[in-house]
């Protein structure tokens, strides 16, 4: 568990539990995220991942315990986080423009209002259209933003979605599983991206994943759900064969390559292998070192 002190955190909880459908879903969950840090948020289906992002955005209320969210009780801070759900990828008949949908992330979301008519909205609309610009360039997904959404990659469009929940400047991003369905190089690439922009933006980032091992080059801490639990720290304290078969318990391995790289095998739900929709590549089973 994570030890709390008297600076504001990005995230913040202690001694939390939230129940749903009459069961107890996590309980004496302690976390909390620093200004700037990345932090891996780890856990089988129905282990409470998407829950506790929920909890964060004050959409679901603590059975027990305390949470804050930059400083503020949960939906205080909601202009100040940007959120990227769960979903799958757009359909090839979404014809709607990469910059649009980055777009959206200003004036067409539930976070905010619309930007209005008239000579101060015409302002506006022109910060508006600067920003989203500056945020795509951010992403590096200048070269294919005036095209469909629906004709793009995965890996692209993931990119995008990003840069949608980034274009308010948030001071908090909340990603639910941005490398669900991706192959392995783009979930190498979208983990590298999100490491570049909370460092370059000073955001703090917490990020939902199946499998850890495409994050590990960049996490500051890791936090596993399971069996109703949680552990979490840094990710070398955290991340040892006998914590994590501890937590599971099943066998985990977690192997220490000779250059001091991490890699995990054997947790549930970590798949090794994922494919891109529109860019496939074939072979065996794969072990990525982080």
């Amino acid at each position: 568990m994570l030890e709390a002190n008297t600076r504001d955190a990005a995230t913040e909880l202690h001694d939390a539990a939230v129940r749903m459908g009459g069961r107890t879903v996590w309980s004496e969950v302690a976390l909390r995220i620093e200004p700037g840090e990345f932090v891996g948020l780890l856990g089988e289906n129905g282990s409470g991942k998407s829950t506790l992002l929920k909890v964060l955005l004050g959409a679901l209320p603590l059975q027990h315990g305390t949470v804050s969210v930059l400083g503020r009780p949960p939906g205080s801070a909601n202009n100040a986080i940007g959120y990227l759900p769960q979903r799958p990828g757009f359909g090839a008949g979404v014809r709607l423009r990469g910059r649009d949908l980055v777009r959206l992330g200003l004036d067409g979301d539930r976070w905010g209002l619309p930007l209005g008519i008239g000579a101060r909205a015409a302002g506006r609309r022109a910060a508006a259209r600067a920003r989203v610009a500056e945020t795509i360039e951010l992403v590096g997904a200048a070269a294919y933003a005036e095209r469909p959404i629906g004709e793009l990659s995965g890996g692209e469009q993931q990119r995008l979605l990003i840069a949608q929940a980034l274009v308010r400047r948030p001071r908090l991003l909340l990603l639910d599983e941005p490398l669900d369905s991706l192959d392995l190089p783009n979930q190498a690439s979208v983990s590298a991206l999100v490491d570049r922009v909370r460092r370059e933006e000073g955001i703090a980032v917490l990020l939902v994943a199946h499998d850890v091992n495409p994050l590990l080059p960049y996490l500051d801490r890791v936090a596993y759900l399971a069996a109703g639990r949680a552990v979490a720290g840094p990710v070398r304290e955290v991340i040892t064969s006998e914590t994590l078969t501890a937590l599971y318990g099943v066998p985990v391995e977690v192997l220490h390559a000779s250059d001091g790289r991490l890699a995990v095998i054997g947790a549930p739900e970590a798949p090794s292998y994922h494919h891109d929709r529109h860019e496939h590549h074939h072979g065996g089973s794969h072990v990525h070192a982080g």
